[in-house]
């Protein structure tokens, strides 16, 4: 054996102590390493964290009060942009990705590196941002009776919002509507919770389909590719008395777990990783603070995993006035079981409030604890910590043609034939003849893009005009005609230019305005003026179709006995030849009623089942055509 020279031992020597002088801050620590199991990193990242570490990530914050500062001081763990919150008006995609990334450079430089997560309410398509593909609302998605369709929506829409940095989606809306007097209706797929539960596939849409050995409850995200979803509002959202936003579920316990709660079964096993808390109360009790149902049904009988986060002041909003007592709402909600606050504006007093709750002991350690392991799961579990910055690559993905195809397939699938024929004859209008010799196109919605979208498109109550990039049904009607065949467009003629203008037939696109929560609460349920003097004047004069866009059943008698035929296009989006598509016998018509119509108001709530009910047209309803060469 060789005898080792002086420089040689003194070399060994000096390796030996660098290897016992080593820190652990020399190694990186175990939640670093992706080959790790999530449990494993999760444990060890909280192990690690100080209070206010932990309170930061119980954080979520909106954009507009957020800077690198905030980020850091605070340890903010989630961010978001509410309804009509953009870097600017027509932001591109990269724009959004400079805006996410630059936020998120300011969360990776704190002492752990913890990133955040951006939320955004993606509810039919990654509708806030402009040129985005727009899909049509919920309840014409329900009319499809299609759950493959709807998959493969969330499927594009967890592409788009990944095209612009942002990871979390506030999808779906699992509400099951029982009134069409509330104003969110359009977010709900059907009142039949069974239709609800079967369109709970846009989850693995948006987050990829989970493993066959996976485990019912546990947050589930395959990649870069796909974003977390939020199966919403937990619980009996949709069951308000009169339909008031934000009211009371007046409803016995059987009533809740066999209507509402069924979808929330399903979202489990799909592997939904967030649930956002409705801003109703059950019986009297605010579901923000109802720690029965969210530490003992959902996190408990369910085994929910993820996390559970408020809606937007959702905690505020426990007392009456909303705010009035800051420091209980914040208390009540946490010891309930919620994790996540989307606070958004207020987080220097949550913070402070939570902290001392925490100190005092009113809240208590572990509870703060599951908290920000939930969140953290969701975290591990999606790769942000590996992949925390977008992908440049992905910004051609927003408006992408073959997103369009899509959202055109849905909107033809979705529309729902009330009428066809009978006002003069008992020979069918539709499907209408490409070729002739002139047209009419009428009505406020025919060339109005913002109201074919609906509200939350672009901004929170939707807008009016050409808000975004897609196809007016006046655009679609021109594209879809033969060459030879002349198209006027008047909004609101008067019936003498109909009779006297030779028209072959007139289309009429008239409906609701667009808006959102509270303000779509609607008693009366008519659509504004002039709606139904349009379609009279322009259907006295000639052969006429009217499209309804809505986001739910309206008073609709006048419009049937003014029409030749009637098409309940609900909300369609941004792909307006989906309607055209059917119009004029490309496709058939084949859409079913996903909520029951009624004859008049004084009958609500009627839903399928009820004793007392007396339909206009029920729950299925929908005339069919085939699709034929319609020149």
């Amino acid at each position: 054996m060789a005898l080792l020279t002086a420089p040689a031992v003194f070399a060994a020597l000096l390796l030996f102590w660098a290897v016992l002088g080593s820190t652990d801050a020399d190694v990186a620590p175990l939640y670093k390493d992706p080959a790790q199991p999530v449990e494993a990193r999760v444990a060890d990242l909280l192990g690690r964290m100080t209070l206010a570490e932990k309170v930061g990530q119980m954080t979520q914050i909106e954009r507009l009060v957020s800077t690198p500062d905030v980020l850091r001081d605070n340890f903010i763990g989630s961010l978001l942009s509410g309804g009509g919150s953009v870097p600017r008006k027509g932001a591109t995609p990269q724009e959004w990705q400079a805006m996410v990334d630059g936020f998120q450079k300011a969360c990776m430089s704190t002492r752990l590196g913890i990133p955040m997560i951006y939320g955004i309410d993606a509810v039919h398509g990654h509708n806030n941002v402009y040129g985005a593909t727009i899909f049509p609302h919920n309840v014409g998605l329900g009319a499809t009776r299609d759950p493959y369709l709807v998959r493969r929506i969330g499927a594009a829409t967890a592409l788009e919002v990944r095209a612009t940095g942002i990871q979390y989606a506030f999808a779906p809306c699992i509400a099951v509507c029982r009134d069409p007097r509330w104003g969110r209706c359009y977010e709900s797929y059907s009142e039949d919770r069974r239709i609800v539960q079967s369109m709970t596939e846009l989850i693995p849409g948006l987050q990829g389909e989970v493993p066959k050995d996976f485990k019912s409850g546990m947050p589930y995200v395959a990649g870069k590719n796909k974003v977390a979803a939020c199966a919403k509002h937990f619980v009996g959202d949709g069951g308000t008395v009169n339909g008031i936003n934000e009211n009371n579920t007046i409803i016995n316990q059987e009533g809740l777990m066999n209507i509402h709660m069924p979808a929330y079964l399903n979202a489990m096993k799909l592997g939904v990783s967030t649930v956002m808390i409705s801003y109703s109360s059950w019986n009297g009790k605010k579901m923000h603070e109802n720690g029965d149902l969210i530490n003992g049904y959902l996190k408990g009988t369910l085994n929910f995993k993820g996390f559970v986060i408020s809606d937007w002041e959702g905690i505020d909003r426990i007392t009456n006035p909303a705010g009035s007592d800051y420091s209980y709402s914040v208390k009540a909600s946490i010891n309930a079981g919620l994790d996540m606050i989307m606070v958004p504006n207020n987080y220097k007093s949550f913070i402070s409030l939570l902290t001392g709750h925490v100190n005092s002991g009113a809240i208590p350690m572990s509870r703060i604890d599951d908290a920000v392991t939930r969140i953290l799961r969701v975290k591990f579990t999606m790769g942000l910590f590996e992949n925390p910055y977008s992908d440049p690559s992905m910004a051609d993905y927003l408006g992408k043609k073959e997103h369009r195809y899509l959202a055109r397939e849905a909107v033809r699938k979705s529309l729902v034939l009330l009428k066809n024929g009978g006002k003069t004859s008992d020979k069918p209008l539709l499907p209408l003849p490409k070729k002739a010799t002139k047209i009419l196109v009428a009505g406020s919605h025919a060339d109005n893009l913002g109201y074919q979208c609906g509200g939350w498109t672009i901004e929170w109550q939707g807008d009016t005009g050409r808000t975004t990039v897609g196809t007016t049904i006046l655009d679609a009607v021109k594209a879809a005609v033969d060459p030879s065949t002349a198209v006027v467009f008047a909004e609101n003629p008067d019936a003498d230019l109909v009779k006297n203008g030779g028209f072959s037939y007139a289309i009429v696109v008239v409906g609701e305005h667009p808006y959102t929560e509270t303000k779509g609460d609607n008693l009366n349920l008519t659509i504004p003026e002039p709606g139904l003097n349009t379609v009279q004047a322009v259907c006295s004069g000639a052969p006429c179709a009217t499209v309804l866009i809505s986001g739910r059943p309206v008073v609709v008698q006048p419009l049937l006995a003014a029409s030749d035929a009637l098409v309940a296009a609900w909300l369609p989006g941004s792909e307006g030849q989906g309607v055209t598509d059917a119009l004029f016998g490309d496709y058939g018509f084949s859409g079913k009623l996903p909520r029951t119509w009624f004859k008049s108001v004084d009958q609500l709530p009627m839903n399928y089942g009820d004793a007392h009910y007396d339909p206009l047209f029920p729950l299925g309803y929908g005339l069919t055509t085939n699709a034929t060469k319609a020149y």
